[in-house]
């Protein structure tokens, strides 16, 4: 299989996402800050809107080319059996379970034991681990850049557990087991490839904060989850590999509100990039530094400025909220700026957002929702296939709790 990206808006041709699973039911009010939800969810409601995103997807890209984490998890296991055993004793020490449970999880069925090791749930009276409810947002666990993937290191421990299953699946699937071969595997969790500055600086880099806008510029956001030594450490690696040129370092305010730099922008086609004015355009406490691979450097003060002097001069930006306070800034919480290409000019986001739905009809988009283009592509009415200019809003109540859209919930893994 192909493993290819090198733009946000070739169409999309296989994309890794997670179903929201029972874990998430589990999370307290007490407990959801520190794994990293702002709020408890109504599971089957949250699912069933999260059923929505991915029958678009399918409708899309074909039933095949939508992997389910659950699947590949489990795939992988039953592919080899070996490196589970040596992920199961990373996960043991870091949960601090005792070997009869490793034991008895190790006997489990494939399907079994990937649900367990998601889920933290073995039966009805029995939870092994804590839930990671994070694991829907798959853009974070890994990146691919050009024809390399890159396993990313998360900054907060809620996240562990996501990233050692990401490593195992994609170490072991046989689906990337080419990658592997040919050395296209770029794991940052490897401490001699990747380790601490000798000032103590540690590494962090989640994919939310990676974009590639083209085959030579890769955008990192250093942000509240991805530390400026993790930027570096990683652009010494892909330089020297060569598998890009520039390496863009977008410097964004700290702050739970601009996580990664895909909750304040994303491509949506080749002329449009949906933003948040103050942070993207105006360059409110942010600023952009482009690192080239002879060794030299470009500043920039803000986003719009490097993106019009150095991507495409001809690019517009939509503004979340239509660009008005407080509008923009409440849009921009519900992700009006986070959203998936599935090929240029057809994108999805959430259906509640309507400040920012003004400006998408301004720039020329047609809007429909998910559930009617649904109905219309199994009636034979609408062919995927000749959508263009559309944004697809697909339904939100819960989904909009976890903090992250449509592009957040997509690990892509091959583009045209």
């Amino acid at each position: 299989m192909p493993i290819q990206v090198s733009t946000e808006i070739g169409k999309l041709k296989k994309v890794i996402v997670h179903r929201p699973d029972e874990g998430i039911a589990r999370i307290s009010p007490k407990r959801a800050e520190e794994l990293l939800f702002d709020d408890i969810v109504h599971l089957p409601q949250m699912q069933e809107e999260h059923d929505v995103f991915t029958a678009v997807l399918k409708a899309f890209l074909g039933k095949d080319n939508v992997l389910e984490t659950n699947d590949l998890l489990a795939e992988a296991i039953e592919a080899d059996s070996e490196s589970i055993i040596e992920v199961m004793d990373l996960i043991m020490h870091y949960e601090e379970i005792s070997t009869k449970t490793k034991k008895m999880l190790l006997d489990l069925p494939p399907e079994k034991l990937a649900d367990t090791l998601i889920s933290g749930h073995l039966d009805e009276d029995h939870i092994v681990f804590d839930p990671i409810p994070n694991f829907i947002f798959t853009r974070d666990i890994a990146v691919t850049v050009n024809d390399h993937v890159i396993i990313t290191k998360p900054e907060k421990e809620a996240r562990f557990r996501e990233n050692f299953l990401a490593r195992f699946i994609f170490w072991s699937h046989p689906m990337f087991a080419h990658l592997k071969k040919d050395d296209r595997v770029i794991n940052m969790n490897h401490v001699e490839e990747f380790p601490p500055s000798q000032k103590g600086k540690y590494v962090s880099i989640e994919g939310g904060d990676m974009m590639i806008l083209n085959r030579d510029y890769l955008l990192i956001g250093h942000s509240e989850r991805t530390s400026e030594h993790g930027i570096h450490s990683l652009r010494d690696v892909l330089f020297n590999r060569g598998v890009v040129k520039n390496i863009v370092q977008i410097n964004i305010p700290h702050d739970r509100s601009c996580m990664h730099i895909d909750t304040i922008f994303t491509q949506i086609n080749k002329n449009h990039l949906v933003a948040f004015k103050p942070i993207v355009v105006d360059g409110l406490a942010s600023n952009v530094e482009v690192h080239r691979h002879n060794g030299t450097s470009v500043f920039y003060h803000s986003i719009r400025d490097f993106i019009t002097n150095e991507i495409n001069p001809k690019m517009e930006f939509i503004l979340s909220g239509n660009g008005e306070s407080p509008f923009q800034e409440r849009e921009q919480w519900t992700d009006g700026c986070n959203l998936v290409a599935l090929k240029p000019g057809v994108a999805i986001t959430y259906d509640r957002n309507p400040h920012t739905e003004i400006a998408f009809k301004e720039a020329g988009y047609n809007i429909v929702h998910a559930r009617q283009l649904l109905k219309d592509i199994a009636a034979g009415k609408v062919n995927p296939d000749e959508i263009e200019n559309t944004i697809i809003n697909i339904p939100s109540n819960e989904l909009s709790r976890a903090r992250g859209g449509s592009h957040c919930m997509t690990c892509p893994v091959e583009r045209e």
